[in-house]
């Protein structure tokens, strides 16, 4: 090839890359559309709906007995009506892990709060703690109602 000829072969070249910078529609009119494979959404989804039917977080419980053998459903269950009258705002558990049947009580954030609870319950209850999953009561609702002073009327 010629000089000249390099010559054009750059400024065609030039040419082409300045015009592919130009936009090629009105940005007032412009849609993005964006397309994804159904598999992942099918898993969001899938996601979601399990997010919304699970109902417990990590957290303590206090195990106050463990029962096997000959009777040991019937001790478990009298077990927590005892605890159910002592303590009747506490939620009582009875899990089957075979062959046990183990009481476990309480539904605590921290391994504090169900230390200071094992503390008040020692006397009359032998327990330790354990980490299990637990429902959480929900939050307290709180009602914001503004100030009468800072209604703006000044």
């Amino acid at each position: 090839m010629t000089r000249k000829q390099k010559y054009l072969v750059l400024l065609a070249c030039a040419g082409l890359t300045v015009g592919l910078q130009l936009p090629l529609c009105n940005s007032a009119s412009a849609q993005v559309r964006i397309t994804g494979d159904v598999a992942v959404t099918q898993m969001v989804e899938k996601h979601v709906e399990l997010n919304n039917r699970v109902k417990t977080i990590p957290g303590y419980r206090v195990q106050i007995a463990s029962f096997s053998g000959t009777n040991s459903k019937n001790n478990a269950f009298d077990l927590r009506t005892r605890f159910e009258t002592d303590y009747p705002e506490t939620r009582v558990y009875i899990v089957f892990d075979e062959p046990n049947f183990k009481v476990k009580v309480g539904d605590f954030r921290t391994r504090l709060e169900a230390y200071a609870f094992l503390q008040e319950i020692k006397q009359t209850y032998k327990g330790y703690i354990i980490r299990d999953n637990i429902y959480p009561e929900p939050p307290e609702q709180q009602e914001y109602a503004p100030d009468d002073e800072s209604s703006g009327d000044e």
